[in-house]
């Protein structure tokens, strides 16, 4: 049926025959000014329920970090979800709500779902097809539960291992981030948006997030113990200031942006930080003539959490700032009233023009239309079964034997022989999933023990080896005397526990006094020692590596244990490369400090 063809009480917005701009006009022209606010506004889940979101016109809900329903199953989600987008068909003009999510390593909120490794490993792995098939897992496993908007991928360029968002970028070197970062955005949206199983990406942190410097973050966070947070935290570079010129902060922080449009990104995150002073989220000239004019960015831009109000004390005025430099949709995410009523009355006064809510409006329409979000009558239980299915768990392991890199492997020790008569292992990292995932896995700063169903790395090392092989394990090194003196082969695992977001900003990055003792320690009771970081970055480790006789770094494997096991064992070869450049002590951070052939490990390296 065409437009001409609908009966008078049918609209041509809802005609799906017809081109996307001309039902998006026909619906523009239809709306209130509050219904056009609404579109802009997005709210956290908690914050509003799903009657007041169809009645306001919601254009978006989010769950944050930890924004889980009170069963946290994927039925459980699927059942919240449906509820806010069904009841937002009820509207006037009946405007499909969009839900979004941060699913940075997998649909990681859910208990159950996949967990992949982090962006830092994936970026090890230097294998954009297996990015791209990660992004299509995740985003079945998104879609099943109801979800169609993934806040994600991050595509920073960081220069400061000590940032705490270190691991969600895919390395150092901004042709890496592009490619990688555009093969998730494609597995993401699939060949057809308005398919089944597609979900919209995000190109975050829009821009210069990884280049800022330290110290400059004024960012102070409460303690808040519901969601992790147990004392007051000062952030030192997270959300801090990025001082470059605008040729090298185009070169190194925008080039993953213009491939990220040309891979069909619909919609961008501005990211907390400044430039040169100047607050992202109120930058005029990167956000509305860079990304929408030169890179001809068609989609939307959305603030981070509450990012307007990190402009200004004065909320007014960060908002007008803000939507007038190109803001199109507010994370809000929890004072949605004052956000509606402050934005009309800028419109009101004049402070905000008709022409640019217009515009926001018709751009997060256009997305909703071109996502196919107006037809679409979402996902049910039928397609639950996906989350965590064993296909993408097969493919979880795949990513995180491909991530490992092999940094040290003296007398060829590696792989290990399944038939050990005997192996002393260490560590927590051993046998912690939640130490395994990292930070945003279920609760948004991680947290230890078996947070979602997987293999720990122990199960899976017990699971390879042979019947007669005696695994002995104790996380503090302590073992019972067997009748040897010495064990002939020991492992150590050691990491950093979960963190999220400027709650990382680490000042030193050298392993601790207790992981220091226990290395030691066991030095002393293994004729051969192997030791395997489970970390999202690099590690200060230059004097500790004498001691040991083969290094991997594991990064944040995920929820597939049994990956590291299989390149310890030779099931999979060791193929990972660094991302990163990994420095031999703190004078080396940041890593323009790192004079050329003088790092402990140059970018790139990895053994076979």
């Amino acid at each position: 049926m065409t437009n001409s063809e609908l009966s008078p009480s049918q609209p041509g917005y809802l005609d799906p025959s017809s081109p996307v701009s001309a039902r998006v006009e026909d619906l523009l022209a239809r709306m209130t000014l509050d219904e056009k606010i609404g579109q802009m506004t997005q709210v956290e889940k908690n914050s509003i329920d799903p009657e007041t979101a169809s009645r306001l016109g919601i254009g978006s809900i989010l769950s944050g970090g930890g924004g889980n329903p009170t069963e946290n199953s994927p039925a459980g989600w699927l059942d919240m979800v449906s509820c806010f987008l069904e009841t937002a068909r009820q509207s006037r003009l009946g405007i499909p709500l969009i839900y979004g999510v941060d699913a940075v390593h997998g649909h990681n909120n859910v208990v159950g779902a996949t967990i992949f490794p982090h962006n830092s490993g994936l970026g090890a792995t230097r294998d954009a097809d297996l990015v791209r098939r990660i992004g299509r897992a995740t985003a079945v496993e998104i879609y099943a539960t109801g979800v169609q908007w993934n806040f994600a991928p991050c595509i920073a360029v960081p220069h400061d291992l000590r940032w705490g968002r270190i691991y969600e970028s895919f390395g150092e070197d901004p042709a890496l981030v592009s490619r990688l970062g555009a093969a998730y955005i494609e597995g993401l949206q699939g060949e057809d948006l308005t398919a089944p199983f597609s979900v919209l990406a995000t190109a975050k942190h829009y821009a210069g997030d990884g280049g800022t410097t330290w110290g400059t973050s004024v960012m102070e966070f409460p303690a808040i113990p519901a969601i992790g947070v147990t004392e007051h935290t000062r952030f030192m570079i997270d959300q801090g200031d990025t001082r470059l010129d605008e040729a090298t902060f185009r070169a190194v922080h925008l080039a993953a942006y213009v491939d990220a449009v040309k891979a069909g990104a619909l919609t961008a995150m501005a990211s907390f930080s400044s430039w040169n002073g100047e607050k992202l989220h109120a930058h005029h000239y990167l956000l509305t003539e860079v990304l929408k004019g030169e890179m001809g960015f068609s989609g939307f831009i959305v603030t981070d959490w509450a990012g307007i109000k990190e402009v200004s004390d004065d909320t007014y005025q960060a908002t007008v700032a803000c939507i007038n430099a190109g803001i199109d949709m507010s994370m809000v995410p929890y004072e949605y009233q004052r956000f509606i009523s402050e934005m009309r009355q800028a419109v009101e006064n004049g402070d905000i023009p008709l022409e640019r809510v217009d515009d926001a409006a018709r751009r997060i329409l256009t997305v909703k239309m071109s996502a196919g979000l107006f037809e679409d009558p979402g996902a049910d239980n039928r397609t639950l079964h996906l989350v965590g299915c064993q296909e993408h768990r097969f493919l979880a392991r795949e990513a995180a034997a491909k991530s490992a890199v092999l940094l040290k492997n003296e007398g060829q020790i590696l792989p290990l022989s399944k038939d050990q008569p005997r192996i002393v292992v260490a560590g927590q990292w051993a046998d912690d999933i939640g130490y395994q995932c990292g930070g945003w896995t279920v609760a948004w700063l991680g947290a230890s023990g078996n947070v979602t169903p997987g293999t720990s790395i122990l199960d899976a090392i017990r699971a390879t080896v042979s019947p007669e092989t005696v695994i002995d394990y104790d996380p503090g090194g302590v073992f019972v005397s067997t009748g040897q003196t010495m064990a002939e082969l020991g492992l150590v695992f050691l990491g950093e526990t979960p963190y999220a977001e400027g709650f990382g900003d680490r000042a030193d990055l050298a392993l601790s006094e207790a992981d220091i003792a226990l290395l030691e320690r066991m030095r002393g009771d293994c004729r051969k020692l192997v030791v395997v970081l489970v970390s999202g970055r690099p590690l200060i480790i230059s004097e500790q590596l004498p001691l040991i006789d083969a290094l991997v770094m594991a990064w944040l494997p995920g929820s597939e244990g049994q990956g590291v096991a299989d390149v310890l064992f030779g099931d999979a070869p060791f193929s990972g490369k660094l991302p990163y450049t990994w420095p031999q002590d703190m004078d080396q951070i940041p890593l323009s400090n790192i004079s050329e052939g003088d790092p402990l490990f140059p970018f790139g390296f990895g053994l076979s």
